[in-house]
C-alpha cells in the first residue's frame, strides 16, 4: 500500500465531500479504539472543524484513558481539532430500567445495541447542532464482510471515509500517523459488553484470519481445520448480516395497480 498517497487520497475525498454537502465540519465518535483513531486524524487534516466526542456507557476506564489522551495528542497536532465528553450511563440505566425484564441471550444484545444507538443519537445531535458530517469509523471486513456493526447505531453515519481498508491497512496508516502505542497494541474490542468482550471473542475470529477469508477463492477441500472453521464463521456472518449491508428492501407499487 502506498501510505501516503492513500491518507492524502481519503483526506482529499473527505474535503470535496464536504464542499459538496454545504457541512461546516465533522464530529467523530472516539472510543479509545484504532478505527476511531485513524478516523479522527483523517478528519482533522483536513483543517476543517473536527469535533471528537466520546460517550461513555459503563465503559472500561483503560478504553475511556486511551480515547482521552488520543483527543489530547489530536489537540496538540491539529487547531482545528475541539472535543466533547458526554456521559450517557445513567441515561442508559434509566432506560433498562423501564424495559421489560429478560435474561435471555438476545436480550443481552438488544442491550448492547442500545448502547450503540444511543451512541449514535448523540452525534447526530452535536452534527446537527453545529451543521456537521457524522464521520462512520467501519473497515471494510466489518462493514462489507461480516456485518460487524450495529444497524441504526455505528452504522448510522453519513460517511465512511475507512470503509475500503482492510483492518491490518488501518493498522498500517495509524502506525504511519503516530497513533499512541497504548492504542496500536490494544485488543480490537467495540467496547460494548459489561464483560469487556474482545472483538475476536465474539467472532470466533482474527481480523487476519477475516481478510483471509474473505478474499478466499480457493477449494475448501485443500484447507486445514482452522482454515475451514474460520471459513466458516466469515461465510455464516456474511449471510446473516447482510440485511445490515444491503440497500433497505422496498415493496414498490406495479404501475397496473397506480
Amino acid at each position: 500500500m502506498k501510505e501516503k498517497e492513500v491518507i492524502q487520497h481519503i483526506v482529499n475525498w473527505l474535503s470535496e465531500y464536504q464542499k459538496k454537502s454545504g457541512a461546516d465540519g465533522f464530529v467523530v465518535g472516539i472510543s479509545g479504539g484504532i478505527d476511531s483513531a485513524l478516523t479522527s486524524i483523517l478528519a482533522a487534516k483536513t483543517k476543517l472543524p473536527t469535533l471528537c466526542v466520546e460517550m461513555p456507557i459503563h465503559q472500561n476506564r483503560k478504553q475511556v484513558e486511551r480515547g482521552r489522551n488520543h483527543i489530547k495528542w489530536l489537540k496538540k497536532k491539529f487547531e482545528n481539532v475541539i472535543d466533547s465528553e458526554i456521559e450517557l450511563t445513567n441515561v442508559f440505566d434509566s432506560f433498562v430500567e423501564i424495559l421489560p425484564k429478560s435474561h435471555t441471550k438476545n436480550n443481552d444484545l438488544s442491550l448492547v445495541n442500545v448502547r450503540a444507538r444511543f451512541r449514535m443519537t448523540a452525534l447526530y445531535y452535536y452534527a446537527q447542532m453545529n451543521n456537521y458530517l457524522v464521520v462512520g469509523t467501519g473497515n471494510k471486513v466489518e462493514d462489507f464482510g461480516i456485518g460487524f456493526f450495529t444497524k441504526y447505531g455505528d452504522g448510522g453515519v453519513d460517511i465512511s471515509p475507512i470503509a475500503d481498508l482492510l483492518k491490518t491497512e488501518v493498522y498500517q496508516l495509524s502506525e504511519k500517523l503516530g497513533v499512541n502505542n497504548d492504542i496500536l497494541i490494544a485488543p480490537p474490542t467495540d467496547g460494548l459488553w459489561e464483560d469487556e468482550k474482545t472483538d475476536e471473542e465474539q467472532i470466533g475470529a482474527n481480523y487476519p484470519e477475516l481478510e483471509w477469508a474473505m478474499n478466499f477463492n480457493g477449494e475448501e477441500a485443500e484447507l486445514n481445520k482452522r482454515e475451514k472453521e474460520v471459513l466458516r464463521i466469515y461465510m455464516e456472518l456474511n449471510r446473516k448480516n447482510q440485511h445490515k449491508m444491503r440497500e433497505i428492501p422496498v415493496c414498490t407499487i406495479p404501475k397496473i395497480l397506480q
